[in-house]
């Protein structure tokens, strides 16, 4: 077994490649660092030479990804990939927006498959994320959700589900949903941030328009009204929930943000 993982040096794909590795497979990392470009088709062959299983993270901010994630994965499965595990979203049903449409082709492409559909991320507090980033320069976490809660999940679980489908004997030939165990205001996420590092943090609401006005000044307008537009969906309850995907699949109970925080911002993380 080769497995490629693309995206290996984001926040699921680099733990996919570790826990991969922990376990004695052979790995295939791409990435820009590594030189392989979604929108450079002549990336594909290298990358592809020898793998027989996939992990597909789409192209970060990109809206239509199946315009080049589609003649990919075709050019995948001819060149002896069996099985892919796509990297979707919660908010993102089979057929819909973004990572939707590729979802919907992956059946017809290859007999093992399988797509994750996590949540938002515990690592958007503690990583390279905007959140993060204002988390540590001003203790504000900005959003436009009010009370909405949502379930976060810890990139560490969706890897070890993500190299559960990889690796499984028989493929899952399905969608996961991924969350946490327990679902949260950000007010909620700024205490937790606050009592671990000992820094003042405070969630700031605003109006969809004002975050889209705010994220747009680093990210292009389609995607930070997108953003804006998700960030409305959870001030009206649409990520309100929990599954026992996790414990389902791995055996063990999803992460705590407490204990990922603490994992994360007391052991060398900046903050």
């Amino acid at each position: 077994m080769s497995v490629l993982v693309i995206g290996a040096t984001g926040t699921t794909g680099s733990r996919v490649t570790a826990q991969l590795r922990a376990a004695g497979h052979d790995v295939n990392p791409a990435s820009r660092r590594t030189g392989f470009d979604w929108y450079e088709p002549t990336t594909y062959a290298d990358v592809l030479t020898g793998a027989d299983r996939a992990y597909l993270v789409p192209p970060v901010g990109d809206l239509d990804p199946a315009a080049v994630m589609l003649p990919f994965l075709q050019q995948a499965r001819d060149a002896g990939v069996r099985r892919a595990v796509l990297l979707s979203a919660s908010v993102t049903p089979e057929g819909g927006p973004v990572a939707g449409i590729v979802h919907a082709a992956l059946p017809g492409l290859f007999a093992e498959w399988a797509v994750l559909r996590p949540t938002w991320f515990m690592q958007n507090f503690t990583g390279e994320h905007v959140h993060a980033r204002s988390i540590r320069d001003q203790g504000v976490v900005l959003t436009a959700t009010g009370r909405g809660r949502v379930g976060f999940v810890d990139a560490d679980d969706i890897a070890a589900v993500a190299v559960h489908a990889l690796t499984a004997e028989r493929a899952p030939n399905t969608d996961f949903v991924l969350t946490g165990p327990e679902t949260l205001t950000y007010d909620d996420i700024a205490a937790t941030v606050a009592a671990v590092t000992g820094r003042p943090v405070v969630h700031r609401a605003v109006t969809p328009a004002q975050l889209r006005d705010h994220m747009a000044a680093e990210l292009p307008l389609p995607f930070a009204t997108l953003l804006a537009d998700l960030d409305r969906a959870i001030a009206e309850g649409c990520e309100d929930y929990t599954t026992d995907t996790v414990h389902r699949v791995t055996g063990r109970a999803p992460n705590t943000f407490h204990a990922v925080v603490t994992r994360e911002l007391t052991l060398g993380a900046p903050i």
